[in-house]
């Protein structure tokens, strides 16, 4: 993203050096650029994706050694219970029992725990004082419900699927916003070029209305024809007035977008495109089909449904967990020599077990698994929905596409043939076979030809970004990439802080 803001401030700034006062030269490339960087929308979608790799993290967090330390002292003073030997027990006993244990993939958790204890007692037939010391590895490892893999990283595996469904959300953001940026850069030369075409079409006006005076003066026209040739300049200044306001009506719409606090008037340099667009409708559909970010983002959600639905089945298995320790001990009245003796092994300790759980009727995770497997076929019914809607939108455009390049032909020739027929009522009128009016309304039949030539062309450029939309493939085209390390540079630069 950076590197972008470094191309965009060397060849946006200095490609408008030479551009006149109070004017911003701007190519559509440009203006892309600055709406993936610096889009509001965009910025705030790409947090997305950072929040769900610190989610990816925090749930490897299971498999953080887990370090514990018991410390107690204890002193007791109780009464014997026999008074052959003495009427009062006294007891100081100390313990200090460091451990660590781990998650494993399976499901089991290993421990090693160092159990110290220290004991002082004047009970009769006792060392009096002594240290008693053990190492001892336990494990616990689920047989049925729990077991492998899967169950155990199942918030890791969400959260993985869950990074790769923000990062397809931000592609669909940004597809969105650089279809806009492509939709309104275009729309701000068509108004551009339409206030040009009602420039000339006053300025017309005025020549008209200068030689109308002049052919009254000379009484080959009468007085009246003034007023229509008057009214035809007001009417015309009125309709620069309002495309001028449009223009900069739009110069807003398009600095909001692409985040630009210049006031100089933005003048897009890259004229739309009359070039033909291949229209296959069954292999656009089915490039949709494999581009589309929000059909990638629900096949992800599916994964993750299944995924659910495969440990909820697991959970309503029986809970049989196997348990096994082994341990070496020591004992004496000098702790050097409780260790050395612990440390030979003559003193073993070792046990296994199995505990079994299974709660009556089960019907928390029965209904668990029931509700993921409805939730699953929920997800594949949307897709289906999903698919068809593009297919709509895919056929659409291509609708589009051939009907506007159609309209770009008809157009022109529509303009050839006004500009033509005010030729000829130019010089009819100057011999007085036509009046002013007449030469107004035809003149302003050209402006109207103009201006769908214009927005036939818009219009064809509108459907070509249309249809790059519902195929998905508008990045590509126009050059913007999007990897996940967009929003890992946002996580590492918050880690970092």
């Amino acid at each position: 993203m950076k590197r972008v803001v470094a191309v965009l401030v060397v060849g946006f700034w200095a490609a408008n050096a030479a551009a006149g006062e109070g004017e911003l030269r701007l190519t559509l490339k440009e203006a892309i650029r600055s709406a993936v960087e610096k889009n509001i929308d965009v910025k705030a979608e790409l947090y997305n994706p950072a929040i769900s790799e610190a989610d990816i993290r925090l749930n490897q967090g299971i498999y953080n050694p887990l370090l514990s330390v018991f410390t107690n002292f204890q002193y007791a003073v109780t009464q014997s219970a026999s008074t052959f030997f003495t009427d009062v027990n006294r007891q100081k006993t100390f313990e200090l029992n460091p451990g660590v244990s781990q998650l494993m993939p399976t499901g089991g958790t290993v421990g090693l725990a160092f159990n110290n204890t220290y004991t002082n007692t004047n009970t009769r037939f006792s060392p009096g004082e002594y240290w008693n010391s053990d190492l001892t590895l336990s494990l616990s490892q689920p047989l049925l419900k729990n077991f492998g893999r899967e169950p155990t990283e199942l918030a890791i595996l969400v959260a993985r699927n869950g990074k790769e469904g923000s990062v397809e959300q931000f592609k669909s953001k940004l597809m969105d916003t650089v279809a806009r940026v492509r939709t309104e850069y275009n729309k701000l030369y068509s108004l551009r070029e339409d206030l040009e075409v009602k420039r000339a079409s006053l300025e017309l006006a005025r020549k008209i209305l200068s030689d109308t005076k002049a052919q009254v003066k000379a009484g080959v026209l009468p007085a009246m024809e003034i007023l229509n040739a008057e009214f035809g300049v007001a009417s015309r200044e009125k309709d620069v007035i309002d495309a001028e306001r449009g223009v900069k009506d739009q110069n807003d719409v398009l600095r909001v977008l692409l985040q630009i606090s210049t006031s100089d008037e933005l003048v897009p340099v890259d004229v739309p495109t009359k070039e033909a667009v291949a229209t296959n409708a069954g292999e656009l559909v089915r490039q949709a089909l494999d581009n589309r970010p929000e059909l990638k983002a629900q096949r992800i959600a599916l994964k993750t449904n299944e995924l659910q639905t495969r440990v909820a089945r697991n959970r309503t298995l029986p809970d049989l967990a196997l348990t096994a320790s082994a341990a070496v001990t020591g004992l004496d009245r000098h702790y050097n020599r409780d260790l050395e003796k612990m440390s030979t092994a003559d003193y073993p300790v070792w046990g296994v077990g199995f505990k079994f759980e299974y709660p009556l009727g089960n019907d928390a995770a029965r209904n668990d698994y029931i509700k993921s497997r409805l939730k699953a076929d929920q997800t594949r019914t949307q897709i289906r929905s999903l698919e068809a809607n593009v297919e709509n939108e895919v056929k659409s455009a291509v609708r589009g596409i051939e009907t506007n390049y159609k309209q770009i032909d008809v157009t022109d020739r529509g303009r050839a043939f006004a500009e033509e027929r005010l030729r000829s009522f130019i010089k009819k009128n100057q011999v007085g076979l036509a009046t002013t009016k007449d030469v107004l309304d035809v003149e302003n039949d050209l402006a109207v030809a103009k201006s769908n030539q214009i927005k036939a062309l818009t219009g064809y450029n509108d459907a070509i970004t249309q249809l790059w939309r519902a195929t998905g493939e508008i990045l590509d085209r126009l050059g913007v990439r999007v990897t996940e390390k967009d929003g890992d540079a946002l996580y590492d630069q918050m880690a970092h802080d």
